[in-house]
């Protein structure tokens, strides 16, 4: 996997992050973020954009999705994927962001940025399985962003 020294690099990265969590692959997960450690807000960024596309898909295709959904799914998707610590931190984070508290969300990420990229990968890892297979997610993922599959 190329460094996230340049935007293709970072999205790959963020891609790669979420295949990990959709494949529920740790030591995959370990390797993306170490990758991300590099740019972890690029990465973050990235999530961003990939989560909001997601939502508009799973908006789009009418599956009902609803705030109780998302912090069930980010739940599980995290479920013994990562330390403990981070797992809670991620999952208490999501429960409070996905309901529009967004400083109590940033005080669970107890200042670390990776909490964040954790949280939008499991998140968009779990709510595109909601319209997409999962190899057809990733898939979807490269193309719209612009990497070759």
């Amino acid at each position: 996997m190329p460094g996230t020294d340049d935007a293709e690099g970072v999205q790959q990265t963020a891609i790669a992050l979420i295949d990990a969590y959709v494949r529920k692959d740790s030591a995959a997960i370990e390797r993306a973020a170490a990758e991300a450690a590099d740019d972890v807000d690029g990465v973050t960024s990235e999530l961003k954009v990939i989560a909001s596309f997601l939502t508009r898909r799973v908006q789009e295709t009418g599956v009902v999705w609803k705030p109780a959904d998302s912090r069930e799914a980010v739940a599980r998707a995290v479920a013994d994927l990562l330390p403990p610590e981070v797992e809670f931190a991620v999952v208490t984070a999501w429960e409070a962001h996905s309901v529009g508290e967004k400083e109590t969300a940033e005080r669970f990420t107890r200042g670390d940025p990776t909490v964040f990229m954790h949280m939008l990968a499991a998140f968009s890892s779990a709510i595109g399985q909601a319209v997409y297979k999962p190899a057809e997610l990733i898939s979807t993922l490269r193309i719209v962003m612009g990497q070759d599959d």
